[in-house]
Formats: C-alpha cells, sequence, structure tokens
C-alpha cells in the first residue's frame, strides 16, 4: 500500500507541476512597446468636422444684344440746318422757322438755335462741354434733331404710301394711324449715326433736303444713294448739336458723310440726346 501511495503521490506532484507552467505561460501578459503613447480611455472622441468642398456654379450667360432691324445708309453727303435758320426767303421749302411737322417749331422749340446777329439766325460750333447743348438759349426740344426725305403728312405721294413702305407702319403703335393725316409716323422716330469713330443719336423733325418721297433711299434695304442732287448730293440734314457731336469738318457746308439707320427707341442709349426727348404731335 506504502508504495501505491508514494506513486499516487508522485503522480499528483508532476501534475501540479504542469498545471503551473502551463497557467504561467497562458497569463503571462504581453509586452507593450516603451514607444506607444498611453491612452485615456475616459477623455471624450474628439468631434470631427466634414470638409465641405464648394460647388463650382456655371456663370449666368450674357443676354444677347439685341438687334437692331433696320438696314445702314452708308458714305451719305449730310448738310447742317437750324431752327430759325432762313436760307432762302423765296423758297417754299426755304425757311427753318417753321417745319413740315409743326408750322410753330420756332416758338415750340424755344427760339433760334444758334446765335442772332444783325436779325439772323445764324449757326455756331458746339462741344461736349455743355452735351453739344445751345450756347445762347435753352432749348424745349431735342437740339439732337434731322430731317429724311419723306415727308409722310404733306406730300401727297408720300401719305399714300407709308402704310406700305414704313417698317413700323403696321405695329400696334401706328398701325391705327395709317390713315390719320393728322399723324406722323416719321415725326420723333430715333435715328443713329456714325463718322469717324463718333457714334450719336438724333431725332426726325423736319423733312429734306430737297425731296420728300424719296422712300427707295429712306426705307430700300440695298444701300441706294439719295435722288437729291442739290446741296451736294445731301441725303439727309442734321442739326448744329449732331454736327458737333459728329465732329464735321464744316460748320455749314455739304462735304461731311456719314452713315445712318433708324433704330427702336428702347435700343437708344443714355448720352446728351436723351436729355430732352421731343414728344410733341404734328401741329399744322
Amino acid at each position: 500500500m506504502r508504495a501505491r501511495r508514494s506513486v499516487t503521490l508522485l503522480t499528483f506532484a508532476m501534475a501540479f507541476a504542469a498545471t503551473a507552467a502551463l497557467s504561467s505561460c497562458t497569463n503571462k501578459p504581453s509586452p507593450v512597446p516603451s514607444s506607444s503613447p498611453s491612452v485615456d480611455v475616459s477623455a471624450p472622441l474628439p468631434t470631427l468636422t466634414p470638409k465641405l468642398t464648394p460647388q463650382s456654379h456655371p456663370k449666368p450667360k450674357p443676354k444677347p444684344k439685341p438687334v437692331n432691324p433696320y438696314p445702314w445708309h452708308t458714305k451719305i453727303v449730310s448738310t447742317t440746318f437750324w431752327v430759325g435758320e432762313i436760307f432762302d426767303p423765296n423758297a417754299s421749302d426755304g425757311s427753318q422757322v417753321i417745319s413740315t411737322y409743326d408750322t410753330n417749331w420756332y416758338a415750340n422749340y424755344g427760339g433760334c438755335d444758334g446765335v442772332i446777329a444783325s436779325n439772323a439766325c445764324g449757326t455756331e460750333k458746339r462741344t461736349s462741354s455743355n452735351g453739344y447743348f445751345p450756347l445762347k438759349m435753352t432749348p424745349k426740344q431735342n437740339p439732337f434733331y434731322l430731317d429724311l426725305p419723306f415727308d409722310d403728312i404733306n406730300d401727297p405721294g408720300a401719305y399714300a404710301r407709308r402704310g406700305t413702305v414704313i417698317p413700323w407702319a403696321k405695329s400696334a403703335t401706328y398701325a391705327r394711324n395709317i390713315h390719320n393725316p393728322n399723324v406722323s409716323l416719321m415725326k420723333n422716330q430715333w435715328v443713329e449715326l456714325t463718322k469717324g469713330g463718333a457714334t450719336c443719336y438724333g431725332q426726325i423733325e423736319d423733312a429734306g433736303p430737297g425731296q420728300y418721297n424719296d422712300a427707295n433711299y429712306v426705307f430700300g434695304k440695298k444701300n441706294a444713294r439719295p435722288a437729291n442732287k442739290e446741296y451736294g448730293g445731301a441725303g439727309l440734314d442734321v442739326s448744329p448739336a449732331l454736327n458737333g457731336c459728329l465732329k464735321f469738318a464744316e460748320l455749314d457746308g455739304d462735304t461731311d458723310h456719314v452713315s445712318w439707320r433708324f433704330v427702336p427707341t428702347s435700343q437708344v442709349p443714355a448720352g446728351p440726346w436723351k436729355r430732352i426727348v421731343t414728344r410733341t404731335p404734328v401741329e399744322e
């Protein structure tokens, strides 16, 4: 019995030693590298702010520039006329005291559009210093005026066909007055003029020079030449304000050439020509 008990004790001792060794091997902590930072698990987690990428928006396209529907008339001789001028007292159209659209033009405009000397109304040089306005008087109407050779009130032939040849005649604004002899479809209309590098604008306030039913030139699309053979073959007269604005070489000559076209009222830009806009109707 002692021998068996010794064997049992020996077996038990060996088993205990093996278990202790195994336990020591299993529970041994893993070494922590000395370079690893300590982490405070009690500290709150940082709040992460998302990075926003700005969205690219395409630039809005610029609005297209309005298209002027009227053709240019180029290299047209222009003379100069002015309210109050009397260049031929014996001619039916030799005085600018009246216009074909206004028998009281002189008074309605405000007097001589120039300088009175020796009881005559003469012209004067205009400059940009005061917007090409008169130096000796204050106009009541637009000093940027002109004429074209189509009288749609007093010339029977022009009046008879104005509803056909005038491009804007059938628009809502004018159609109801095509056959109204007291309403002009030409008066107060805007014209764009260029000469060299200058561009200016004016309103139609008379008819001429020399011709009063030249629809082929005034409204044609093929850049026809004026029918007028007088005054150097001029196709229009311009006021002293337009003379200065366009930098004419002569104050009262027939050697200056311009290009011109009608322009819708909505397309007339700001400028001295809009300080006073003439809106008066025909006055017989």
